[in-house]
């Protein structure tokens, strides 16, 4: 964990850090966009203060924002929350074997500071588990950096937009450059034909089902990618002339 004296002296951790450093200025964006917009919807001060630290999940938070706003049932909001973050268990199952040398609780926080893009540039850089204790110490430092930079620019710009959030007119267009800080790490991630898939499957359907109330079509795109890569990734596993796309 990136407060903890040990791992911060290592130089992998100043190494997560840097390479971390490009993708959260965007992020911090994105933060900014979200904490104006956890406001602007209706939350108070306090709440969206909670939200910003307890939550820590944007794509989350401005999901459920217009079904709170709208008056949503409880189940739907929890609903779209978990859909949204269904990823997170992929990300879980594979980082598995890199962490499961720790103590329970530095798992739980590691699985909480985890994000799409620090999970992608640790598994970028360690696409093995760590061999030996010297590797188990690196990797952990590395991941932590890169949690440390991305905690540190999401909760500074979020709270800031929060801050901001009167002062700033809604014709700004902050909105609009959410959707892109939104596009631009779907686009880092989309490194593979799979990947690529199921975000072009996601959208499509979300833009068929535009009718579904309670912004039921972002659920309904979630969930059809899922089933069709899962089904395709089944495929690939089996078949050992398909190169591995995952």
């Amino acid at each position: 964990m990136f407060f903890l004296p040990s791992i911060r002296r290592r130089p992998e951790f100043r190494e997560g850090m840097r390479d971390m450093f490009p993708v959260a200025i965007g992020l911090g964006a994105w933060g900014l966009m979200t904490g104006v917009a956890m406001v602007k919807s209706g939350l108070s001060v306090f709440e969206s203060i909670a939200m910003t630290l307890l939550v820590y999940a944007g794509s989350s938070q401005l999901a459920a924002l217009p079904l709170l706003v709208a008056g949503a049932p409880m189940w739907v909001i929890l609903a779209t929350g978990f859909c949204v973050n269904l990823r997170f268990v992929v990300f879980s199952l594979h980082l598995r074997p890199y962490l499961m040398h720790m103590p329970r609780w530095r798992r739980l926080a590691h699985g909480y500071l985890t994000v799409d893009m620090t999970y992608a540039l640790f598994t970028r850089r360690y696409a093995q588990p760590p061999a030996s204790a010297a590797e188990k110490d690196a990797q952990e430092a590395y991941l932590a950096g890169n949690c440390c930079m991305t905690w540190c620019a999401w909760i500074s710009m979020s709270l800031l937009g929060i801050a901001l959030s009167n002062f700033i007119p809604q014709r700004w267009g902050l909105g609009f450059a959410g959707v892109l800080s939104l596009v631009a790490v779907v686009c880092a991630m989309a490194s593979t034909r799979l990947r690529l898939l199921a975000a072009l499957v996601a959208g499509g359907t979300a833009v068929a089902a535009f009718a579904l109330p309670f912004k039921l079509n972002i659920v309904a795109g979630i969930a059809v990618a899922v089933f069709l890569c899962f089904r395709l990734e089944k495929q690939f596993r089996l078949d050992p002339n398909i190169e591995d796309e995952r």
